[in-house]
C-alpha cells in the first residue's frame, strides 16, 4: 500500500485529524494560550521519546493482529521488558550500571520476550486458547512480575537510580536550529523506533512474507491452499509482537533511568494505548507511528503547562492521553479488523 493509497482509503480519518488540529489551534487562539511557550524544541524532543515505546508496541501488536492473532497482552509484555532490562542492567553492572550494561539489559529484555512470546504463541495458536483470556493473563502476570522482581533485587517495588540512555549527537548537524537538537542530538532509541516503523511498513507491504502475513489474517484457507503454513506465519508474527513490546518496555526504562513497580507500574497503560495507536493508524505501521506521536505529545503537556505557567490540575492533564483514546475509539471505531482475527485455524492436511 503506497502513501497515496493509504491517504485515499483514509480520507475521513485524515480529515478528522486535520479538523482536530484546526480546532485545537482555534481554541488556543480564543483562550490566548502561549503556544510558543508550549510548543518548544524541548517539547518535541520529549514527545518523540514518549512516543517511542508506544510506537514499538503498536507495530508489534499490529503484526500479530494482521496475522489473525489479537495480542491484547502488549501491556504485560512491556512490563516484562522494563523489569527484565532493569534487572539485567543492574546485575551486569554489579549495582552500578553503565551505558554498556544498559544496552545489555535492553538486548536481554528482547531475547526473554522472544521466549515469552513463543509460549504465548503456542497457547493461542497450537492449543487454541482464548486470545483475550491469554492476553489478559499476560497482563496480570506482568503486574505481579514487575514489582516482585524489584522487591527481590532492590528490596522495594521501585528500583534505585540505574542508568539513562545517552543521547546520540551528530557533529555539525546537531548545531542546526530546531531540527538539530530534535533529530541529531537525541536518544538513539528514538531513531531505532523510527527505523522499526519504516522497515515494518516495507516488510508488510513490499515483501512476500508481508503478503503471507496479511493473508493469514484475511483468508487463511487460501494461504494454506497455496502451500504456506498459516501456523508458522502466525507464530512469527506473535513472537515478533512480544519482542517489540518487550523492547518498548526496555526503552521506557532506558529513558526513565529506573524501574517503577508501584501502581500499574511505569508502563501505566502504554500497552493499551499502543493497541489504540495501530487502530488509529488503520493497521498501517506509519499511521500507528503518527498516532504514537500524538499520544506522546498529549502525555508531555503536563510539563509544558507548568513551564508556561498555565495552571491546570495535574490529574486533569494526566487524563488527556486517555481522553484522546476515548475520542479515537469513538471516531475511528469503524476500522475494519482482519477477517480471521481471533479465529484458530487448522490445516486440512
Amino acid at each position: 500500500m503506497s502513501v497515496a493509497d493509504y491517504a485515499a482509503r483514509n480520507r475521513v480519518r485524515i480529515g478528522a485529524a486535520v479538523g482536530l488540529l484546526a480546532g485545537a489551534a482555534l481554541l488556543a487562539a480564543l483562550l490566548d494560550l502561549p503556544v510558543a511557550a508550549i510548543v518548544t524544541v524541548g517539547f518535541v524532543e520529549r514527545t518523540l521519546q514518549a512516543a517511542t515505546p508506544i510506537a514499538l508496541a503498536a507495530v508489534g501488536g499490529l503484526y500479530a493482529e494482521k496475522s489473525g492473532v489479537f495480542n491484547i497482552g502488549l501491556e504485560g509484555f512491556m512490563i516484562f521488558g522494563a523489569a527484565n532490562a532493569g534487572a539485567v542492567a543492574w546485575l551486569s553492572g554489579g549495582g552500578s550500571p553503565t551505558q554498556l550494561d544498559l544496552w545489555v539489559g535492553i538486548l536481554a529484555a528482547v531475547l526473554l520476550s522472544l521466549a515469552y512470546g513463543a509460549i504465548f504463541a503456542a497457547l493461542t495458536i497450537r492449543y487454541e486458547a482464548d486470545q483475550i483470556v491469554a492476553g489478559l493473563a499476560v497482563w496480570f502476570v506482568g503486574l505481579g512480575f514487575g514489582p516482585f522482581t524489584a522487591v527481590v533485587l532492590w528490596g522495594n517495588r521501585n528500583s534505585p537510580r540505574l542508568a539513562s540512555v545517552a543521547d546520540l549527537t551528530v557533529p555539525v548537524l546537531s548545531e542546526l536550529p530546531v531540527v538539530g537538537p530534535v533529530l541529531f542530538d537525541t536518544s538513539p532509541l528514538v531513531a531505532l523506533a523510527a527505523l522499526a516503523v519504516g522497515v515494518s511498513w516495507v516488510v508488510l507491504y513490499r515483501t512476500r512474507y508481508g503478503y503471507w502475513l496479511r493473508a493469514a489474517g484475511e483468508n487463511p484457507e487460501a494461504l494454506d491452499t497455496a502451500g504456506v503454513s498459516v501456523a508458522r506465519v502466525r507464530y512469527g508474527a506473535v513472537i515478533f509482537s512480544a519482542a517489540m513490546a518487550g523492547l518498548a518496555g526496555a526503552v521506557l526504562l532506558a529513558h526513565a533511568g529506573s524501574f517503577t513497580g508501584t501502581g500499574d507500574t511505569m508502563v501505566n497503560g502504554r500497552g493499551w494505548i499502543g493497541i489504540v495507536a495501530y487502530l488509529f493508524g488503520n493497521y498501517n505501521p506509519i499511521g500507528a507511528g503518527a498516532a504514537a506521536v500524538l499520544f506522546g505529545g498529549l502525555d508531555m503537556l503536563q510539563i509544558q503547562f507548568q513551564t508556561a505557567g498555565i495552571e491546570v490540575p495535574n490529574r486533569l492533564v494526566n487524563l488527556f492521553p486517555y481522553a484522546a483514546v476515548v475520542v479515537v475509539l469513538t471516531v475511528w471505531g469503524s476500522t475494519r479488523m482482519p477477517a480471521a482475527v481471533g479465529e484458530p485455524y487448522e490445516s486440512e492436511e
